[in-house]
């Protein structure tokens, strides 16, 4: 609902740019922010606004747009020929009742902030059209907003249609509006494309507007970042360059003290406790939760994984869908696949890797070992180079290792197995079959060494 007059809202995305400068098989508004599409971007801040309904105009590559964000809960709109923006709303307005208020956003311009498009829907109302703009230092190639006596838009001119006079004003249009839709169709009905690219500006309704003596109130936006487009990679870095800062900005504000602030990577939603501390080339992406006192050293990737508090991720590890107890030690360059949940005080060392498996409070991983499908009780130390061999090409099975087992280095335990608690596997076992409790297990083949034995030769090479 539009604050100021309690209409209903609709909004409208444009997403139907073809993206040539982009130079890709991939439609511009799917080109990923952060790991998302552009258009996925706008589409949560739209829906932030709790509007009655969302139609996304699309056109070039549009079949594909559709199959991406298939699960959004939106009323796709075909434009068929690209005839420029005005053109572009009109088709949407079909479906869109009087009675609403409309907001018209786009699908490239991702960094749009909600606070923003709620100040200006309070702008709007029946009889007035609010516009957001922009001061920027240089507006090359942005319409000009130009202002009457009362600081109202009387007139929107595009770059190539502007005189020399009003090539040097500053404030530029960022194509944003909110209008009462019964004023917009009427309007737009009065679009012309006499101008100098042909088309049906959105932007000349502000002139149209403003003869008929409607308000066409301007709210400046705080920030250029926020209303950035993105026409080609150059500027798509650019604008992952500001996502990137306003997220760490956010944790920074939140209190995690990050090494460089330049050189982090946020992908998804981030909650963290108090004394959180990140090193230089985290990413995080999905849900991640960080508890009091977390450490994640350089180089790592924490993806939708919660971590407790007083724990230390080392350096070059990965996270996957993992769940990490408390004042556990992670790496250097270890690997917690999908599945993977570890009780409080868990070590799990340098090139190791764990996967659906639970590990219990007080056990050990530290070298060198996978472990896949596994239930590890308390107290555990598996050994370097273990293996539980949990796959035989078609199935998956599970071991068990029960509190306070010792498995030797270069065990090999083939699932499905049960190691009972206590139990000792003498370093370089096979383990086939259950084993006992309270027991030391073994299961090496017979040392044989054979006399006069002689190591195959390769032939020399023959000179010249």
């Amino acid at each position: 609902m539009n604050a100021q007059t309690a209409m209903p809202l609709s909004i409208v995305i444009l997403a139907a740019g073809q993206g040539k400068r982009m130079k890709s098989a991939l439609a511009k508004v799917l080109q990923p922010l952060a790991g998302r599409p552009l258009l996925q971007h706008v589409l949560d801040t739209a829906r932030s606004l709790a509007p009655a309904d969302i139609h996304v105009v699309h056109g070039h590559g549009g079949e594909s747009v559709m199959a991406a964000l298939a699960e959004e809960r939106v009323a796709w709109v075909r434009q068929a020929e690209q005839l420029g923006t005005g053109h572009a709303v009109t088709q949407a307005l079909p479906g869109i009742p009087d009675e609403h208020m409309v907001l018209v956003l786009y699908g490239d311009v991702p960094l749009i902030r909600r606070d923003t498009l709620a100040n200006l829907l309070a702008l709007a109302g029946p009889k007035t059209l609010a516009v957001l703009t922009v001061l920027l230092q240089d507006p090359t190639g942005y319409g000009r907003i130009l202002r009457d006596g009362r600081g109202r838009i009387r007139k929107i001119v595009e770059q190539k249609d502007a005189s020399k006079r009003e090539l040097r004003v500053r404030e530029a249009n960022t194509g944003i509006i909110a209008a009462p839709a019964k004023l917009l169709k009427k309007w737009l009905a009065l679009l012309k494309n006499d101008n100098a690219q042909g088309e049906y500006y959105l932007t000349d309704i502000a002139a149209l507007a403003a003869k008929q003596k409607f308000h066409v109130i301007p709210l400046l936006a705080p920030t250029e970042p926020e209303v950035l487009g993105v026409n080609d990679k150059l500027q798509l870095a650019q604008v992952e360059a500001a996502y990137r800062h306003d997220k760490a900005c956010e944790l920074m504000r939140a209190g995690v003290t990050l090494i460089d602030p330049a050189r982090l990577d946020v992908r998804g939603t981030v909650s963290v406790g108090r004394d959180v501390q990140l090193d230089i080339n985290v990413v995080l992406e999905g849900a991640v939760t960080l508890g009091d006192r977390v450490h994640i050293g350089p180089n790592c990737v924490i993806r939708d994984t919660e971590i407790g508090a007083d724990t230390r991720v080392f350096a070059n590890c990965v996270l996957d869908h993992a769940v990490v107890g408390a004042e556990c030690r992670i790496g250097p360059f270890a690997r917690l696949r999908p599945g993977a949940k570890l009780a409080r005080d868990v070590h799990i060392g340098n090139f190791v890797e764990v996967k659906n498996s639970e590990l219990g409070e007080g056990s050990k991983s530290n070298h060198l070992t996978y472990l896949g499908d596994s239930v590890i009780g308390k107290n555990v130390n598996v050994g370097a180079g273990t293996v539980t061999c949990n796959y035989d090409g078609v199935n998956k099975s599970q071991t068990h290792i029960e509190d306070r087992v010792f498995i030797g280095s270069g065990s090999m335990l083939v699932a499905p197995v049960r190691i009972g608690a206590g139990a000792t596997i003498g370093a370089g076992s096979t383990i086939t079959e259950d084993a006992p409790a309270e027991q030391l297990t073994l299961g090496r083949a017979r040392q044989v060494s054979i006399p006069g034995w002689k190591r195959p030769q390769k032939e020399p090479k023959k000179k010249g």
